[in-house]
């Protein structure tokens, strides 16, 4: 008989808290998987505690996982700490995914971090961004909206991309559901930036 497995601290707490919604978090993992399956080099910034990176692990050659809280990353392996907005991103990454990070970056520092990120990618790369709707935030709970200090319409987010890539894709989900419907209506979006601009 095998031994059981053990959810990272953070994803635990939230299978304690509120179980359905680590099923979100993994069905936005599953997207990404999806999206990069049969790459050699995959990153992924804000790697938590690795609990959702088990599903991009098993499709790609090589994956490395970067956060700025070394207590999180402190011991898992093929992980390191990083800090996006001052250039801590390992170098030569086929694509690289974010999910739930982009809204804890001050505005101000957003372009900073995705020209860094744009700079570790391989020519033809391409990057992966999950963030929680503006519109969510009318039922965020308080501790969210102390720290989601930059969530974006759908508008938005497309503008702060095609900065940085010359084409951008656009998905919605609601729960587990992937879709491409009315942008205001969306809990939670997903963009794909292709072909960096120089």
């Amino acid at each position: 008989m095998q031994a059981a497995l053990q959810l990272g601290a953070m994803h635990a707490d939230s299978w304690k808290q509120d179980p359905k919604h680590l099923g979100f978090v993994l069905a936005r993992y599953k997207f990404v998987a999806k999206m990069v399956t049969g790459l050699d080099r995959v990153l992924e910034i804000g790697c938590g505690d690795c609990t959702g990176a088990r599903i991009v692990i098993d499709v790609v050659n090589e994956w490395h996982g970067i956060d700025n809280n070394p207590r999180l990353v402190n011991g898992a392996p093929n992980t390191s700490e990083g800090d996006i907005v001052h250039g801590g991103i390992p170098l030569g990454w086929d694509a690289i995914y974010m999910l739930d990070v982009l809204e804890h970056i001050q505005p101000a520092h957003e372009h900073k971090a995705l020209d860094n990120i744009r700079a570790a990618l391989y020519p033809g790369g391409f990057v992966i961004i999950g963030m929680p709707s503006k519109e969510s935030q009318t039922y965020a709970s308080r501790l969210s909206k102390e720290h989601h200090v930059n969530c974006k319409t759908e508008d938005e987010l497309r503008k702060t991309m095609q900065r940085h890539f010359n084409s951008v894709f656009l998905f919605g989900m609601n729960d587990e559901t992937l879709h491409t419907g009315f942008g205001p209506m969306c809990h939670y979006r997903l963009a794909i930036g292709t072909g960096a601009r120089q």
